[in-house]
């Protein structure tokens, strides 16, 4: 970043168009407007309007190109692991549901493995870390924000206990899509509770392949909800 480039105008620069180019205000393969127009249109300098164009760059919604300006990349090239992306995504008229679908495979691939990890590595500290995230959940099943966390707070536990240095740099990607599927999912959230349950006690008992099983069934519970569309809200046109 530039010396004296302030990074609460980068960061709204960035939100603002970054969701402006989720939302389809831009689409691929159209160029941004000039520098000096980015720098009107947003009140900031033009240090601001290359910082913030760099962040669009690194996420992937944007490519720069010297003498040819700045473009929308098409949407298989952003970074859809990437926490505002996915944001922007949730927000500017949702997910459609074959994102949603890839994301829950995803999930599908990463997290029984990391149970099963988990179950053969968790440490008193991590099972208690676990439990009490399960608690949380119980305790706040009619609250759906207050689910949401715990429910995200549980299954990044379980991520932690799995002393894996690679799946815990999964860390802020699997937190952005949980972050994502939770909110459409919340509405059936107790009836998946015993199953997240059956999880926990598998850890604690470290049982490596009922560990595997349970989040697989856990997680199989919300997919077949979603596969159903009762979830889903009808895809926005972008």
């Amino acid at each position: 970043m530039q010396r004296g480039v302030k990074p609460g105008k980068i960061g709204a620069m960035v939100s603002t168009l970054g969701a402006a180019i989720v939302r389809g205000e831009i689409e691929p393969g159209m160029a941004l407007p000039p520098e000096h127009e980015l720098e009107a249109h947003y009140g900031v300098g033009r240090s601001v309007v290359r910082e913030a164009i760099k962040t669009l760059a690194a996420k992937g919604l944007v490519s720069v190109r010297p003498r040819h300006g700045t473009h929308v990349r098409p949407l298989h090239d952003w970074s859809l692991l990437d926490r505002d992306v996915l944001g922007w995504l949730r927000t500017g008229g949702g997910l459609d549901p074959a994102l949603l679908a890839a994301l829950e495979e995803t999930r599908a691939i990463i997290e029984p493995a990391a149970a099963a990890l988990a179950a053969a590595r968790a440490t008193p500290e991590d099972c208690a870390r676990i439990d009490a995230a399960l608690a949380a959940m119980e305790a706040g099943q009619h609250d759906p924000q207050a689910a949401i966390a715990a429910d995200k707070a549980f299954h990044l536990a379980v991520l932690e206990a799995t002393h894996n240095p690679v799946l815990r740099s999964f860390r802020g990607a699997i937190d952005a899509i949980l972050s994502a599927v939770f909110d459409i999912t919340v509405g059936v959230f107790a009836g998946n509770l015993p199953n997240h349950a059956a999880v926990a006690e598998a850890i604690a008992a470290h049982d490596p392949a009922r560990a595997r099983r349970a989040m697989e069934i856990l997680l199989g519970y919300t997919h077949r909800h979603l596969l159903s569309g009762e979830l889903i809200p009808p895809p926005q046109t972008r």
